[in-house]
């Protein structure tokens, strides 16, 4: 590995602290500035008004629920910081913030949650009674799925249009693909994935593919060919939904890379030299052109898997890391919340490093010596 590489990668890689302890510093700010938090959900359980996600998945964390319920005529009138929490004893209150840490100040929970980070121990769920590890485990399969296939559809659809559109560039070819990706564009996967289940999954017309789930009843049973064409199934219209919406900007950024590197002097030294349009625009144009699309593969998959897919996967009942996410915010759950923030944003910091390295396996003439300096 060249000298420059070296330090670029060391001087990024120690970055990523200060970025990761600014980012967790921020978010846990915000977060507790917010109302409605554990404490508030708990005493809401146990007086009865608990609402919304909370009361959907309180389910899975029994031990929650183990506070004294309380008493009918309760002597404690002291005014309560937490809401709902008019007529519960303060012993009950207090033995509620010990149990999600709440008895500690602010700043004293968020050191020892970047301690405990800093090892990757991410706690346990304050509501479904599990460790967010292995919660984060059991999700990411699903969202990994969805994450991956959508992706490399795009890539593949995206990155032959978008050539193609700037070789025939004011061509009527380029003019009527540009309207359909405009409206595939405009169009919101969410929105495109209900018509999806109108038409194809039983809503008002025809019902071919499944409306639910990854994999059918008695997968398990399955031969293993079975297995892989009924877990394609289940994907076809999510996938279909989440892609439609997703290659138009990759589309036009081939499209436009293509472009300016066609119309450099280089391009036309090759062609005087009498290299045909596939030896200038393969052999040429496409390693300079492909940078920025290539490099932008770890960030756009990153992208897709863990934010993209949230309402794809509410929508077609997918148990993924969008929906995991989405109940912890409701919930308030914070090891939850914080954990696959830390977990997500330390993985997105990294894979923005590898798509800087990407740069060099794409183009060698990158002077990483230069960007270590910068």
């Amino acid at each position: 590995m060249p000298v420059g590489m070296f330090a670029y990668i060391l001087k990024r890689l120690l970055l990523i602290i200060p970025t990761l302890f600014g980012i967790m510093l921020v978010n846990f700010i915000i977060v507790q500035a917010a109302p409605g938090g554990p404490v508030e959900q708990a005493i809401s359980q146990i007086t009865g008004t608990g609402v919304g996600a909370t009361e959907r998945f309180a389910g899975g964390g029994g031990d929650m629920l183990a506070a004294p319920k309380p008493q009918q005529h309760s002597t404690s009138n002291a005014p309560s910081k937490y809401r709902g929490a008019q007529g519960l004893e303060p012993d009950v209150i207090k033995s509620i913030e010990k149990m999600y840490g709440f008895d500690k100040p602010a700043h004293e929970r968020f050191w020892i949650m970047m301690k405990d980070y800093a090892t990757f121990h991410f706690g346990d769920s304050f509501f479904k009674g599990r460790s967010v590890v292995s919660l984060v485990l059991e999700k990411m399969p699903v969202s990994i799925s969805l994450g991956l296939w959508t992706t490399l559809l795009i890539y593949i659809i995206s990155i032959p249009l978008g050539i193609k559109k700037a070789v025939r560039d004011g061509t009527p070819f380029d003019v009527w693909t540009s309207t359909a990706i405009t409206i595939g564009y405009a169009i919101p996967s969410f929105l495109f994935a209900v018509l999806l289940i109108i038409l194809f999954a039983g809503g008002s017309y025809v019902s071919i593919f499944p409306l639910r789930g990854l994999t059918s009843d008695g997968w398990s049973e399955m031969s293993l060919f079975m297995k892989v064409a009924d877990y394609f199934w289940h994907l076809v219209l999510p996938i279909v939904a989440m892609v439609i919406g997703g290659f138009a900007s990759l589309t036009m950024l081939t499209k436009n890379s293509f472009i300016e590197e066609i119309g450099k002097q280089y391009v036309l030294t090759a062609r005087a030299k009498g290299c045909s349009e596939r030896q200038v625009l393969y052999g040429h144009v496409f390693r300079n052109a492909m940078l920025i699309v290539i490099a932008g593969f770890p960030a756009a998959f990153l992208s897709i898997l863990f934010t993209g897919s949230l309402l794809i996967e509410v929508i077609f009942s997918l148990d993924g890391l969008g929906l995991l996410g989405f109940e912890a915010a409701m919930n308030r759950d914070y090891p939850v919340m914080f954990g696959t923030l830390f977990f997500f944003t330390l993985l997105g910091l990294i894979f923005n490093l590898i798509g800087d390295i990407l740069y060099t396996i794409v183009d060698p003439r990158i002077d990483f010596a230069k960007l270590g300096k910068a």
